[in-house]
């Protein structure tokens, strides 16, 4: 029931999209983290179903962190080179970056409890407003901090993401030069120094920590009845922020910026042990209450809320359509998928869309020249369309250089792909040639197992030899073994090296019998019956016959007569069309009789 693109099959996918980073825009960014979570996803495929469950979800939630590890080190990377001069497009407003939150989020919240899940929301935020901390520290290095216009700004900051112990060091400043009110700065640092945290890996439990907060609280909320900040506006705000006034933190929506955070803030600060599944009431008012009745909103505003309610498939669907990039919903519902949770509708539902977004952030990969490697190892844990996928986009990696045909051919090999094999060995072989490359043409041509590019070659060595008078790529040559048993040519090439060598190596005898051989098994092409003529004259001329035995002299007699029948039909061929000179025919007949009467004379005249 699905197309060859199946994500616009289910999701029916429309021209829809939003301004996003340029990592989440073109698989060509963000590299190391694109390696790292190639890692992390190998690594998920290699556990196994009969790990028991216990150790079983330990490893997916360790496996959890490491993505959010990678979002978070991309974002971090982002943020620090937003000031650079060729980066500072990334940041040009809060929209774009807000993929990244949405996809920290998601991960943040996949599997929190309760009073830890406000935690990762604080964390969540805080990546997102990273300026504060530039501002912090603009404010701290000026000559007077206290007196700075952005003072004031940069504590409220502090306390709505509740960094208090930095609000009270950015206080101390301005304390330590109103002593006549240094009472009053003294109330608001113990406040912030006494607010509780909840600490999800200490002996507190999350009933403990509630009645201490609430304490906390009314404590906050009994300073600000008693107008012990009404000296100082800035004071009683941070006091009204502290007890969780809603008109309050909405009226700083310009350093809030956002709904989202926003909902952190009033969570924080109202209602700081919300369990997941409450999370979605908030959202959905502190949206409406942060953008008011009229303002719509945008389409990562509705994943948020989505994800807010941990809708996970419409978090899946809407990010399919949003965003521009395949790499969170491929890994996210790779994960889901291994931690059986969604399997809700059928059995089959969750693996199918595993795999189909898996197959479309691969073929992504695929259009990078580095990053096509990593997308081989998604594809092969693909098991219904992965291979058939691979195979089509194998074929469209540009062979650049021959290093990279290798590692696309040791692919192929390895997954015993042969008629991509022999496509890649056929498109190299046909470039060496046309490069003159005649060794690398050949040897690509054998690792094809394409007889008639191999004869063509072949041809080309022997023109190249008549030519030069010398073979080239010896050692090639010198070791072609059971491949020149692919055409007769490429036979003919091997056998007539090795007479060369015998040749070289003085074993004319060897030698011998290797050209006649060749002679009589007319594999030789009829251009090269001249060279062959003329390469058995010096055999039949050597002054000592090496035979020590009348058996060893008759098997050379023998030889030559062979010889002199065999060059005889070759003369006889080659001249009978052929308008030359008759002396040179005589002539080489005469060399032919001088050589079969002096092996007669040698038999006749040995001593038995």
């Amino acid at each position: 029931s699905y197309s060859i693109y199946p994500l616009r099959a289910i999701f029916h996918v429309k021209n829809q999209t939003v301004r996003v980073p340029p990592c989440f825009r073109n698989p060509s960014d963000a590299l190391k983290e694109r390696s790292e979570s190639h890692l992390i996803f190998v690594g998920l495929q290699k556990i196994k179903e009969d790990v028991p469950s216990k150790n079983k979800k330990s490893q997916f939630v360790s496996i959890s962190k490491n993505y959010r590890s990678v979002i978070r080190a991309c974002m971090e990377e982002l943020q620090q080179n937003a000031g650079k001069r060729h980066m500072t497009h990334i940041f040009r407003s809060p929209d774009q970056s807000r993929p990244f939150l949405l996809v920290c989020l998601t991960w943040f919240c996949s599997h929190v409890a309760a009073g830890s899940l406000l935690l990762h929301l604080l964390d969540w935020v805080r990546l997102h407003k990273s300026d504060v901390d530039a501002r912090a520290r603009e404010v701290l290095q000026s000559d007077s901090p206290a007196h700075h216009q952005s003072y004031w700004d940069v504590v409220i900051s502090l306390v709505l993401q509740g960094r208090v112990d930095e609000a009270r060091q950015v206080l101390s400043k301005q304390a330590s030069l109103r002593a006549e009110s240094s009472s009053v700065f003294k109330r608001m640092d113990v406040l912030l120094h006494t607010m509780p945290i909840f600490n999800p890996t200490g002996t507190q439990t999350l009933t403990e920590f509630d009645v201490k907060w609430r304490h906390w609280h009314e404590e906050c909320d009994r300073c600000l009845q008693d107008n012990t900040f009404a000296s100082n506006r800035h004071l009683e705000t941070i006091c009204k922020i502290l007890v969780g006034d809603e008109d309050t933190i909405l009226e700083q929506k310009e350093l809030l910026s956002t709904w989202y955070h926003f909902l952190v803030t009033r969570l924080l600060f109202t209602h700081p042990t919300i369990k997941p599944p409450d999370l979605h009431y908030y959202a959905q008012s502190s949206m409406s209450m942060f953008l008011g009745l009229r303002a719509s909103p945008e389409p990562l505003d509705i994943i948020l809320l989505s994800a807010f309610e941990f809708d996970l498939h419409q978090v899946i669907k809407d990010c399919s359509i949003a965003l521009n990039n395949w790499w969170f919903v491929a890994h996210l519902t790779d994960l889901l998928d291994h931690c059986k949770l969604l399997q809700s509708h059928n059995l089959h539902f969750g693996s199918n869309l595993r795999e189909f977004l898996v197959l479309e952030y691969a073929s992504g990969l695929f259009t990078h020249h580095s990053l096509w490697q990593l997308a081989v190892d998604y594809f092969d844990h693909c098991p219904e369309f992965g291979r058939v996928y691979l195979e089509l986009q194998i074929e469209r990696v540009p062979l650049d250089t021959e290093r990279k045909a290798i590692k696309v051919l040791r692919i192929c090999e390895d997954r015993q792909m042969s008629e991509q094999v022999r496509s890649i060995c056929k498109i190299m072989a046909k470039r060496a040639l046309r490069n003159n490359r005649l060794g690398s043409a050949l040897s690509w041509s054998i690792r094809a197992k394409d007889a008639a590019f191999a004869t063509l070659i072949s041809e080309r060595f022997l023109q190249d030899y008549c030519n030069k008078g010398s073979f080239t790529d010896l050692d090639l040559l010198d070791n072609l073994g059971p491949a020149m048993l692919l055409s007769d040519r490429l036979t003919f090439l091997g056998k007539y090296r090795e007479f060369h060598r015998l040749y070289g190596e003085n074993r004319f005898s060897e030698a011998a019998k290797l050209l006649l051989s060749l002679m009589t098994a007319k594999i030789a092409p009829r251009s090269l019956w001249m060279t062959l003529l003329t390469d058995a004259l010096p055999l039949l001329e050597q002054k000592e016959v090496k035979t020590q035995t009348t058996h060893a002299l008759q098997s050379h007699f023998t030889l030559v007569k062979k010889f002199v029948e065999t060059m005889n039909i070759f003369v006889f061929l080659l001249f009978q069309d052929e308008d030359i000179e008759s002396t040179k025919t005589e002539l080489l007949r005469l060399a032919l009789a001088r050589n079969l009467a002096m092996a007669i004379v040698k038999e006749g005249t040995i001593e038995t």
